[in-house]
């Protein structure tokens, strides 16, 4: 069994020191920022989403818990946003420890995400994944996930200005 437990500032605080520096490495191997700017970039876009920290409106962020133990394994975060003219859940990040990974510990902790959702009144869920991240975007259509749009880059050699 694997439980969601809201987060607390604590390990609020732990999740953003791993957090902030993670996804910008992630922006960097997709292409989209330079390395020399990606961590502030990073910093500003978790500070405008999350301008309240945990208070900040319409986002629920968790501890993923082995449920026989209690023992903290990951996070979940979603927000609530309106989208196509419904209310939906939007996961913005999860994460689950690596000692942790391939015991169905992320299975269990999206079927727990799904019943904190409908508890919510959102009709769906959608979340985003690097193109890089094959392993996330299998899982993801394991569990029932579609590709809803896919964006795709083609890098071409610098030349000298002529």
């Amino acid at each position: 069994m694997t439980l969601l437990t809201p987060m607390g500032e604590t390990e609020f605080a732990a999740y953003l020191e791993t957090a902030i520096p993670d996804f910008a490495q992630d922006k960097v191997n997709a292409g989209q920022w330079a390395p020399a700017e990606s961590l502030e970039l990073s910093r500003t876009s978790y500070a405008e989403s999350l301008p309240q920290g945990l208070a900040t409106p319409d986002n629920y962020l968790f501890t993923v818990r082995d449920g026989a133990t209690s023992e903290q394994i990951g996070m979940l975060w979603f927000a609530a946003q309106e989208r196509g003219g419904q209310r939906i859940a939007y996961v913005y990040d999860v994460a689950i420890d690596a000692e942790h990974q391939r015991k169905g510990h992320a299975s269990r902790a999206f079927a727990a995400m799904e019943v904190e959702v409908l508890k919510r009144g959102l009709s769906g869920i959608a979340l985003h994944v690097f193109g890089q991240n094959t392993g996330a975007q299998a899982f993801y259509q394991k569990l029932g996930y579609l590709p809803t749009n896919i964006n795709m880059f083609k890098q071409l050699p610098v030349r000298a200005a002529e």
